[in-house]
């Protein structure tokens, strides 16, 4: 029931998508079909992945009022607890929300790894709708040089500078330094951790990886690095509502 369900709802549309895609652009790309699947799927997740930059924007923001209350509140976490989520509600800052557009990407993810497995290899007519064509034999060859079967380690560093610069650019829009906040050097600790750890797996995976999945990584993380970019020139620095 559930494996129809995913086939039917993503699966099966994305296959489709790329062999459509493949057939119709010049020279029969399948790395440029690759392109611009994951051009769609950025489209399709736009408004969860803003969402989800803007919480994350929003928390980062909110990093020194949370040092205060630690700090005034210092060993009452019941009321940290509390202060923490007036803090977050006058606010209008949903902590859980910067987690959504991962959770939906993991599907996608997937039934794209079998769609990109299947479509190197040969494609099952049975898969295609009425209207998509057999398109026999595709060539794995990408651009003329990139064999998209194999693992490809250049593609893989590429994915991890990527990962490397969007959280770079996340973890450099911090406030000011509070005074006495004995757990900011834990937390800067735990940035430092997550700024560096997430592109070495980031490079670790995709080195193990069809470069084809590797390539739409690449490309997606570039993606959201910019829209990162142009949604925080967009909203500037905005002011923190204090809790009394």
């Amino acid at each position: 029931m559930f494996t129809d369900l995913f086939n039917t709802i993503l699966y099966n549309p994305i296959l489709n998508a790329l062999i459509g895609i493949y057939n119709v652009i010049p020279w029969h790309d399948f790395g440029l079909s690759v392109v611009i699947i994951t051009l769609l799927i950025k489209i399709i997740l736009y408004p969860l992945t803003a969402s989800s930059l803007k919480s994350q924007k929003a928390l980062q923001d909110l990093q020194p009022k949370m040092q205060e209350l630690k700090e005034k509140h210092k060993g009452n976490q019941q009321a940290i607890a509390q202060e923490t989520m007036k803090l977050y509600k006058a606010n209008n800052v949903n902590p859980l929300s910067s987690c959504l557009p991962l959770l939906v990407q993991l599907p996608i993810l997937l039934a794209l790894y079998w769609a990109l497995r299947d479509g190197i290899a040969t494609v099952d007519p049975a898969r295609l709708y009425s209207f998509i064509e057999y398109p026999g034999e595709i060539n794995p060859l990408a651009f003329g040089f990139l064999q998209l079967s194999a693992p490809s380690y250049v593609l893989a560093v590429l994915a991890g500078l990527a990962q490397y610069a969007q959280a770079r650019m996340l973890s450099h829009k911090k406030g000011p330094h509070v005074p006495g906040a004995k757990d900011e050097n834990m937390m800067a600790m735990m940035n430092k951790q997550m700024l560096y750890v997430m592109p070495v797996v980031t490079v670790l995976i995709g080195a193990s990886l069809p470069a084809a999945l590797t390539l739409y990584w690449f490309i997606s993380t570039v993606l959201t690095w910019l829209q990162q970019i142009l949604l925080w020139k967009k909203q500037g620095k905005p002011g923190v509502s204090q809790v009394s």
